[in-house]
């Protein structure tokens, strides 16, 4: 499956890898007509909080976060000792989720991945319900990389919203590359995209949606049995010399 536009833009965008490296916005997607959305800059960079601990006391098994940014939710879940790996396409995010102690690769979700069909839950937290502007598309890829019964928990808009749109990454300042495709969902509009998944629960907590869904259907698209999931020249830094938690 081929990464969308959004991969590109987001990874080259200077704006981004500076709000990273300071820890601090202000950061917007800014649409093609100027309305703007903020972006939570300082709480993605800082340690996790009651609400994502919270969620990740939702989470089960081994857990792929999809768009881990600077990488909180994978560092919390590694403390927790809970086999985990972030996915971000930034290089300056994968290298910041390692220097918290977490494992990551720089990928697309639309990338081949190390353990498709064999994740107990997948995260897209933090908008990134958003990626690609497509949602039945980015649903059905994440139904391939869990396994049967697998457990989706999204963070949704805290309103009732269904919008695809165009937008750029800005600092208010600087503006760089091409604009791509953004979604923004509610949790009712999540949920009707959601076919051939069960709902399992939706709750609210520090002012945030949530909802929890799971497979219903097996994927075909495992790895092979003989394929390795993450290759010598893939593997993160990994200060605990603990194997990757995707070879398995």
């Amino acid at each position: 499956m081929t990464s969308p536009p959004t991969a590109l833009a987001w990874a080259t965008a200077d704006p981004y890898a500076k709000a990273l490296h300071t820890g601090q916005g202000p950061l917007f997607l800014r649409r093609t007509d100027g309305w703007l959305l903020p972006l939570e800059v300082e709480r993605w960079c800082a340690q996790a909080d009651a609400v994502d601990r919270t969620v990740l006391d939702h989470c089960e098994g081994t857990v792929l976060d999809v768009g881990c940014g600077p990488g909180r939710l994978v560092a919390e879940l590694a403390a927790r000792a809970v086999p985990s790996l972030g996915i971000d396409v930034s290089e300056a995010a994968v290298a910041h989720t390692i220097r918290l102690g977490g494992q990551a690769l720089r990928r697309s979700v639309f990338d081949p991945l190390p353990g498709e069909a064999r994740w107990d839950t997948v995260l897209l937290m933090d908008g990134n319900v958003g990626i690609g502007g497509d949602p039945h598309a980015l649903l059905t890829r994440v139904a391939q990389l869990l396994k049967l019964h697998g457990l989706l928990i999204a963070e949704t808009a805290p309103v009732d919203v269904d919008e695809r749109v165009h937008v750029h990454l800005t600092d208010a300042h600087t503006t760089t590359g091409a604009p791509f495709p953004w979604a923004r969902l509610g949790t009712p509009a999540l949920l009707r995209y959601a076919h051939g998944w069960e709902q399992e629960r939706q709750w609210s907590a520090g002012g945030r949606t949530f909802v929890a869904l799971r497979t219903r259907t097996a994927s075909n698209s495992a790895d092979p049995p003989n394929r390795t999931a993450v290759i010598s020249s893939q593997r993160p830094r990994n200060p605990s010399g603990e194997s990757p938690v995707a070879d398995r």
